[in-house]
């Protein structure tokens, strides 16, 4: 029984970007994450430990853009999916937004998405 579970609207603040300001101070990045994986036995057993544990996703995503400090949201998507990909192997597709609300002041966000499936 394959389906889809993730995040909606997931708020990082990270240091992104190229220009020297945005290197210096953290910003807001919001990410949507689906994952695709066979929740049978989550949803038979309605055990927690049979689910994808959805505060697991937000603390790895959050680490990663913590930790790496990355220069374009390109880098991050890419990095990001294959993080969950890797660290979730119950995952085989994974699809992702990244929008970054203040990158372009006359724009609502930049963005870039990606979907990426397990090998």
């Amino acid at each position: 029984m394959i389906g889809t579970t993730g995040l909606q609207g997931l708020r990082v603040e990270c240091i992104v970007g190229i220009y020297q300001h945005e290197r210096e101070a953290r910003q807001s990045v919001i990410i949507d994450i689906d994952l695709d994986y066979d929740f049978a036995a989550a949803a038979a057993s309605d055990a927690i430990g049979d689910a994808l544990d959805y505060d697991g996703v937000a603390r790895g995503v959050t680490e990663l853009a913590h930790h790496r400090a990355f220069q374009l949201i390109e880098t991050m998507a890419e990095e990001t999916a294959a993080m969950l990909l890797t660290r979730f192997p119950q995952v085989r597709r994974v699809r992702l937004e990244i929008r970054k609300p203040a990158a372009v002041p006359a724009a609502a966000c930049s963005f870039v998405r990606v979907e990426r499936v397990r090998p």
